[in-house]
C-alpha cells in the first residue's frame, strides 16, 4: 500500500474539481492531485451534449463537453497531476484519504488541504415510494442521458417522465430528437422544479404536456414496463380518486431531484446542512473541519455550471491560502439562517474580517409573485429587493455588504426572507 504526502488533494475531476485546481495552482500551490472515479476528466458534462453552458464564464454558448474541455485543457496546460479510474473510499477527520484504482491498488494520501468536489446523484425510485412492479424500463433521467449520449442506446420509444427537474426536461427534448414519443412530464408540485427556459425550449416548443399537481400512482408490467397510471393530487399531495389517466408506455424516466454526494464528507467529520444536504461552510467555502473545503453540487445543487465554476475557483484559492499558511481568520462573525420563504442559504457562517460583499445563495420555498426579498441582521432589515417572481426552479443570489455587518467581536444573526 502506497502512502504519499502532498499539499492539496481534490476529490472529483468534474467542473468543480477542475475549476478549483486551476486557481490553486496559479496561486503557487504546485503539489496538487485530482482524483476522479470515471475514466476521463470532465464529470457529468461529458454526457450533456446540449448547448447553454459558458455564457457567464466564457461569454459564449457551449455544449457540456466543450465547456468541460476548456477546463481540461487549462488543467493540462498547467501540468496539474490527475488520476482517473480512482475511487476514494474514505476521508478521515485528519484529512487522510484512502483510495483504490486498478492501476495503483490501494493508496493513502496525507494532504495538507482537501477540496470536496464529488458532485451529486439522482434520487432513485426507491426513495420515491412509487407503487407497482419492479419491471425493466424505469430509469433515472441522468442514466438515460448517459445511455443515449455516450453509449448510443435508446431506452425506449414511448416515454413518460416523472418530475420536472432540468435533466428530465432536457431528456424530453433529447428523446424526441431520437424519434421517441414523450407522452407527458408529470410533476407532483404545483410548479416546475426546472428552469423556465428549459420548460419553454424543451417542452413547449415540442408540444409536450406538463402536468402539474400530478404523480404516477401505478406502474404496470411484469418483465417490461407496459404502462403507468397518473393521478391528480390535492394540496396535501395525495392522489385524488377518479382523476386517473392511463398511459401506455415502455419507459418511465425519473427526474425527481438531486442529492449532494456527501458520504465521504460524513466520514471526514464534516457537518451537513439539513436543508441542502451539503456541508455547512463559511463564505470562504471552508467546512467545520480545518483544511477541508467544499464546492459545486456537493455543497448545494446549482442551476448553472458557470456558478459551479465561480464557486470552485474561490474554494481553490482558499485551499491554496490554507496550505501557504495565509488562510482567512476563522473567527465566527455571524450565523446565517433561513427566513420565511427561504430554503438552504449558503454559506451558513460568516467568519473573519469582512471587507468584501458576502454572496448568499438559496432557493425559494415556493412560488412568490410580486414579492420582496429582505436581508436582516439581528432582526433588523438592512436591505430589500423586489422581484416579479421567485420560484424554486431558479436559485436566488444576494449580496450582504460589509457595512451591514458590525465588526464588534460579537456573533450576529443574518437571515433572509421573502414577503408579499
Amino acid at each position: 500500500m502506497m502512502e504519499r504526502q502532498l499539499d492539496l488533494l481534490i476529490v472529483g475531476g468534474g467542473p468543480a474539481g477542475l475549476a478549483a485546481a486551476i486557481p490553486a495552482h496559479d496561486a503557487g500551490c504546485r503539489d496538487i492531485l485530482i482524483l476522479e472515479r470515471e475514466q476521463h476528466l470532465g464529470g457529468i458534462l461529458r454526457q450533456c451534449i446540449h448547448s447553454g453552458f459558458g455564457l457567464h464564464i466564457f461569454k459564449e454558448e457551449l455544449t457540456g463537453p466543450e465547456y468541460a474541455q476548456r477546463y481540461v485543457q487549462m488543467t493540462l496546460e498547467r501540468n496539474i497531476p490527475y488520476q482517473c479510474d480512482t475511487m476514494v473510499l474514505d476521508i478521515a477527520p485528519d484529512r487522510t484519504v484512502t483510495a483504490t484504482s486498478p492501476v495503483h491498488g490501494v493508496q493513502v494520501f496525507r494532504p495538507k488541504a482537501v477540496v470536496l468536489a464529488m458532485g451529486c446523484r439522482e434520487r432513485p425510485r426507491g426513495a420515491l415510494g412509487t407503487p407497482g412492479t419492479r419491471c425493466s424500463g424505469i430509469y433515472c433521467a441522468g442514466t438515460a442521458q448517459r445511455l443515449v449520449n455516450l453509449e448510443g442506446f435508446m431506452p425506449g420509444k414511448r416515454i413518460v417522465i416523472l418530475g420536472s427537474g432540468d435533466i428530465g426536461l432536457i431528456m424530453a427534448r433529447r428523446m424526441t430528437f431520437e424519434g421517441a414519443k414523450v407522452l407527458a412530464v408529470v410533476e407532483l408540485m404545483p410548479y416546475s422544479s426546472g428552469l423556465k427556459r428549459n420548460i419553454v425550449q424543451c417542452l413547449d416548443d415540442y408540444g409536450i404536456p406538463l402536468l402539474l399537481s400530478h404523480t404516477v400512482t401505478d406502474i404496470r408490467g411484469r418483465e417490461r414496463l407496459e404502462g403507468v397510471t397518473v393521478s391528480k393530487v390535492g394540496p396535501d399531495r395525495k392522489p385524488i380518486p377518479g382523476t386517473e389517466i392511463q398511459y401506455d408506455c415502455d419507459t418511465l424516466l425519473l427526474s425527481c431531484g438531486l442529492i449532494p454526494e456527501n458520504e465521504l464528507s460524513k466520514t471526514a467529520g464534516v457537518t451537513l446542512d439539513r436543508a441542502t444536504a451539503g456541508p455547512v461552510v463559511d463564505q470562504h467555502l471552508c467546512t467545520n473541519v480545518s483544511g477541508v473545503f467544499a464546492c459545486g453540487n456537493v455543497l448545494h445543487v446549482h442551476d448553472l455550471v458557470d456558478n459551479v465554476s465561480e464557486e470552485a475557483e474561490e474554494a481553490g484559492k482558499q485551499a491554496a491560502a490554507y496550505v501557504a499558511g495565509t488562510a482567512s481568520d476563522v473567527r465566527l462573525v455571524a450565523e446565517v439562517e433561513d427566513g420565511e420563504g427561504v430554503r438552504g442559504l449558503v454559506p451558513r457562517r460568516i467568519t473573519g474580517t469582512v471587507t468584501a460583499p458576502v454572496k448568499l445563495m438559496f432557493r425559494p420555498a415556493n412560488v412568490y409573485k410580486d414579492a420582496q426579498l429582505e436581508t436582516l441582521v439581528d432582526g433588523e432589515v438592512v436591505a430589500t429587493r423586489k422581484a416579479r417572481i421567485f420560484t424554486p426552479g431558479e436559485m436566488v443570489t444576494a449580496l450582504l455588504l460589509p457595512k451591514f455587518l458590525p465588526q464588534d467581536g460579537k456573533c450576529h444573526k443574518v437571515s433572509m426572507r421573502i414577503v408579499q
